[in-house]
């Protein structure tokens, strides 16, 4: 792993470039993908991230002397399709990169925990099915029509990432004859699909129980979404071996490796547009240092996609869709996260390799809607449930890694509102660190930590008394270090009107400007992400290179 006493430092300090082919806005697994994939390709690259660590909401960070060192993961909790030709390892071996997975509980690497309930996903949706139907039985005809439809989805995605896209005149027929079974549910959300399938109000919450991965209810997410997203775990559910920032870390050293360049510390501030056409970057000045500018063939950004267009370009050099278009997206909701020391041994107390999903009632609609009334009444923010997972226990071959001796790294969290004035904290102080002596802030960040624990110990009691380090991140520490509008890491919410041909392409508004990353077409989170650089990288190339 890379630490700021080796190369990371190098790419603190390291020259910049005053001229390359491809300048590159962030250091999201999207902005890593591609910038490997266009070194590897000869074309000269250098990234800019304002953090000094390389991989956007997909990074860990230390806490702790180098004798007893935490590493707690920030967004990379588990990825899933990681086996021998799975989509994940198929993208980094494209640019030379093999990683090792550690496979999670196969019978229930979800585990879904209501007051009365307790459902584990297992890996084969065979065995899926069969529980659900044990489970509800007065309910068969309707899972067997959501199962039918989940199938189609996945059928459809892999033959959509066949051979990195390159799909022979079979496969092209037969993923047109998926799409037209799936055409009336394009454009629905998961909570009409299932209005036409079951009643059960706890079946349809354990058939949401993962809405957490991507932060929205039933009525608004799409259901290709959704599905694409049950899928995606249905072909394997890992944790990468040595923790989640070895994906990014190997990724910048590729680029490194082919002749690229990656400043960390060094942020935009704005993208240089001449013409019409993004030409270039100004980095943020340092401290008694004037701005750098940086000039570029095509210009890619990874940043934020609010950011990125009505800050980096400016709302002035953009075209009147555009103008109308960016103020009005809208963002999936956020995390609070606490992340945890414990002393013990969880596995004793019945821990497994999953990740637990904690529900306070079966609403799946009332968990996302619950804060507008609270907010309206002046409360604090309350958390409805949490998700639990453990990189000690998914990973333990490296357990020196992510925790001390003798003690297990464990990490809570739930969904909670990211825009800044519901945490008590004006728009300006997100990006510094004013907020931190604001004291309703701390108050309101208390309150939900306390929350966190309190429900880690009712799943495994007992727990509490072996606590031996305790943090907390909100949404505003998250826009802090990502600059993400309303502090999500999820990127545009996943609603029908902005998922798959209505969500932005590669391709910027201007000439010369490129997008990747989880607000795109490739799709949301990690494997999204990913393959949203593949994808930008392709656009780059044929247009430079042709």
């Amino acid at each position: 792993m890379l630490t700021m006493t080796t190369s990371a430092r190098d790419r603190v300090r390291g020259p910049i470039p005053e001229e390359v082919d491809v300048a590159i806005v962030g250091s999201g697994l999207g902005a890593l993908v591609a910038g490997a994939n266009l070194a590897r390709r000869g074309l000269k690259v250098a990234l800019f991230e304002s953090h000094t660590v390389a991989g956007g909401c997909a990074t860990h960070f230390a806490r702790g002397p180098r004798s007893a060192r935490y590493h707690f993961d920030v967004g990379l909790h588990y990825i899933g399709d990681c086996g021998p030709t799975g989509q994940i390892p198929r993208i980094l071996k494209n640019v030379g990169i093999d990683l090792e997975y550690a496979a999670m509980d196969a019978d229930g690497f979800d585990t879904l925990v209501f007051p009365d309930l307790e459902f584990r996903i297992p890996v084969s949706v065979d065995t899926y099915r069969d529980r659900l139907v044990a489970t509800f039985p007065h309910e068969r005809r309707g899972i067997d029509k959501y199962v039918r439809l989940l199938r189609q989805v996945m059928r459809a995605g892999q033959r959509l990432d066949a051979k990195g896209g390159r799909l022979g005149l079979s496969d092209m027929v037969a993923l047109a004859f998926d799409m037209y079974g799936l055409g009336r549910n394009q454009n629905r959300t998961i909570g009409a699909v299932l209005d036409d399938c079951v009643r059960d109000p706890r079946l349809r919450a354990v058939l949401c129980g993962q809405s957490g991965d991507y932060g929205l209810p039933p009525s608004k997410v799409s259901a290709f979404l959704h599905l694409g997203l049950a899928g995606h775990y249905f072909r394997g559910a890992y944790y990468p071996k040595g923790g989640g920032q070895i994906i990014a870390d190997s990724l910048a050293s590729e680029i490194e490796r082919a002749g690229g360049t990656v400043h960390l510390g060094h942020g935009v501030e704005r993208i240089v547009v001449t013409d019409g056409r993004a030409t270039g970057l100004v980095l943020e000045p340092k401290a008694g240092a004037p701005s750098r500018a940086v000039r570029a063939r095509a210009v890619l950004s990874n940043a934020d996609l609010r950011l990125t267009m009505e800050k980096l370009v400016g709302l002035d050099h953009l075209p009147a869709s555009w103008v109308s278009r960016s103020p009005k997206f809208e963002m999936a909701a956020a995390l609070f996260m606490t992340f945890l020391g414990v002393r013990t041994d969880m596995a004793a107390k019945g821990m497994r390799r999953t990740n637990y999903w904690q529900f306070d009632g079966y609403d799946m609609e009332g968990f996302y809607a619950a804060d507008t009334d609270d907010a309206r009444q002046g409360k604090p923010i309350r958390s409805r449930g949490c998700y639990i997972t453990s990189a000690s226990l998914k990973d333990p071959e490296s357990a020196a890694h992510h925790a001390p001796p003798g003690v297990t790294n464990i990490e809570v969290m739930t969904i909670v509102p990211g825009g800044s004035a519901r945490w008590n904290v004006a728009n300006d102080d997100c990006e510094g660190f004013a907020y931190k002596d604001n004291e309703p802030y701390r108050a309101q960040k208390a309150l939900l930590e306390d929350e966190m624990i309190a429900r880690l110990e009712k799943l495994f009691p007992g727990t509490r008394e072996s606590i031996v380090y305790r943090e907390s991140a909100t949404p505003v520490s998250h826009r802090r270090y990502t600059r993400a509008t309303d502090g999500t890491g999820y990127g545009l919410a996943a609603t029908p009107e902005q998922f798959l041909k209505n969500r932005p392409g590669y391709r910027g508004p201007l000439e010369g400007l490129y997008l990747c990353g989880a607000s795109t077409r490739a799709g949301h989170g990690i494997v999204g992400s990913m393959a949203s650089g593949e994808q930008s990288a392709k656009r780059i190339l044929r247009d430079l290179t042709a």
